[in-house]
């Protein structure tokens, strides 16, 4: 693989990071600072030392019932635990991720947990409509996830961004509070405009930093899930197959369909992008890391979950 480029992507990813991640705290202390001085900003430390230690580690079992997945045993799928065994030895991880299934028509696939323990939940869209090579390309980039602790970076995101968020509330209530103090007690007040408008948009910018470092993320599981496989290859497929898949019909009549922009209001990169650098880091000669079979036949038993009620009718 090309390692002028994987060094140079890597190096970029970690640096942009970094500044987003000390970006979102910086904010998120400014506004506390602003309403409740140093007792604001221990409080944003706070909240990120929570979602850092806390979070992902406690609440991985709750997402995985809100999706109703259930377990996928060995002896269910020998070929899937044979490729995570071999994943997680390369990525060094100290147990392997156990797989999990969930009913969706959408082909998905997300980590959870942390790297002592892990989980990997896919629909069975994916199962049923990606090649074995695909597969080992989102498993791969999923396992990177972890092995990169991902996803306590994100958690960590998602706390700072959180109490943003509640302090710019808090901001906002305090300012209508004093409207009726200033009209009928003739209390006079002197407001720090600009810090005023820092404390109500804080979110907005806390929520692209965000944003942002999710893209970032995405990214550096792109090189390492190629660096795991030796097959960047594996992943642009199944990538490509994904996008095109999520577009379904209103593509064809509507094209751009399916990409909202502009691109920084998303939480994953463009998929051509990614594409783009995964077809940089090809290696000469094709990797054949793993010389399994196609997963014909693979099947698991489906979850069952009763029909929900919704405006206008039943969905499941």
């Amino acid at each position: 693989m090309n390692r002028a480029i994987q060094h140079s992507h890597r190096w970029l990813n970690q640096l942009q990071t970094v500044l987003l991640v000390g970006a979102m705290l910086g904010v998120c202390s400014l506004a506390g600072s602003l309403l409740f001085g140093d007792d604001g900003v221990w409080m944003a430390l706070a909240a990120a030392g929570f979602g850092l230690l806390i979070t992902p580690g406690s609440a991985w079992r709750l997402t995985l019932h809100f999706y109703r997945a259930r377990p996928i045993y060995p002896q269910e799928a020998p070929v899937l635990w044979q490729m995570l065994e071999t994943l997680a030895e390369r990525a060094e991880l100290p147990g392997v991720p156990t797989p999990y299934f969930f009913p969706s028509p959408v082909i998905n696939a997300f980590a959870v947990g942390s790297r002592e323990r892990s989980a990997i939940a896919l629909s069975d869209s994916l199962l049923q409509r990606l090649s074995t090579r695909e597969l080992a390309g989102v498993l791969a980039h999923e396992i990177s996830h972890i092995a990169n602790n991902d996803l306590r970076v994100m958690a960590l995101a998602d706390a700072v961004s959180r109490i943003t968020a509640i302090f710019a509330s808090l901001g906002q209530l305090f300012l209508l509070l004093s409207i009726p103090a200033m009209l009928f007690a003739g209390v006079v007040f002197e407001f720090n405009w600009p810090a005023i408008l820092l404390l109500l948009f804080s979110p907005h910018v806390a929520l692209l930093a965000q944003l942002g470092l999710s893209r970032t993320r995405e990214y550096d599981a792109d090189l390492n899930a190629a660096i795991l496989t030796g097959d960047p290859l594996g992943l642009a497929q199944a990538l490509a197959h994904i996008e095109q898949a999520s577009k379904g019909w209103l593509a064809v009549l509507l094209p751009g369909w399916g990409n909202p922009e502009p691109s920084w209001l998303r939480t994953h990169p463009p998929t051509a992008e990614r594409i783009r650098r995964l077809q940089a880091l090809v290696p000469a000669a094709p990797s054949h890391w793993l010389n399994y079979a196609p997963l014909l036949g693979y099947s698991v038993t489906p979850v069952r979950r009763a029909p929900r009620w919704r405006i206008g009718g039943l969905w499941r």
